[in-house]
């Protein structure tokens, strides 16, 4: 799927966890609703008196999760900016219980951000074997998880005898199928030449 695809499934699932960190240092997890999506990014909004208001404003940074009625698991990581308030009036239309929190004028204090860049991934257990996605938003700087299998495969077979997904297939070196893997690392800690590294 296309990454515009993956931002209206969150806006969906619309109850989604965001993470932070607190004053010092420890992640701060909060419910906040996925306001609006589009190809520019994620909506959302806080009130200026929050400690969620000052968290973003000094990182510029969050992490959002959210699980769908499916066991699908989307998650987002990236780069957070303030956009103007005139963003309340649709964001309102598109979500009128907002109008029964925030009557009237009470909405100023609110203030609308958006995550524009960042890294996401999609991750299905509902699937056999389970199916993962990696997508971004923006242009930022991609990192790569999980695990791959180097030159020193030996191609004895002992990782893909044990993989709960049974997502390695036998070669020379062995390979594993990224979108099938569930990042355990039991393959590594299994491996009796250490071929097996994290990416």
């Amino acid at each position: 799927m296309e990454t515009k695809e993956y931002l209206q499934m969150m806006r969906e699932i619309k109850d989604c966890t965001f993470a932070t960190l607190d004053g010092d240092g420890r992640p701060a997890t909060r419910i906040i609703d996925v306001m609006l999506a589009d190809e520019d990014g994620l909506y959302f909004l806080t009130a200026r008196g929050k400690e969620f208001y000052s968290q973003l404003t000094e990182q510029w940074f969050v992490s959002v999760t959210g699980l769908t009625k499916n066991w699908e698991m989307l998650t987002l990581r990236g780069k957070v900016k303030q956009v103007p308030q005139e963003m309340l009036t649709p964001i309102f239309e598109a979500n009128p219980s907002m109008n029964g929190v925030y009557p009237g004028d009470s909405r100023n204090i609110l203030e609308v951000f958006c995550l524009y860049e960042g890294q996401g991934e999609y991750f299905n257990l509902s699937k056999t074997p389970i199916y993962r996605e990696t997508f971004f938003l923006g242009h930022p700087a991609g990192h790569k998880k999980g695990y791959e299998v180097t030159d020193a495969c030996i191609s004895c077979g002992v990782c893909a005898g044990l993989c709960p997904q049974q997502c390695i297939d036998a070669g020379d070196p062995y390979t594993i199928r990224q979108e099938n893997c569930l990042h355990c690392g039991l393959c590594a800690e299994n491996c009796p030449t250490e071929a097996i590294r994290r990416r």
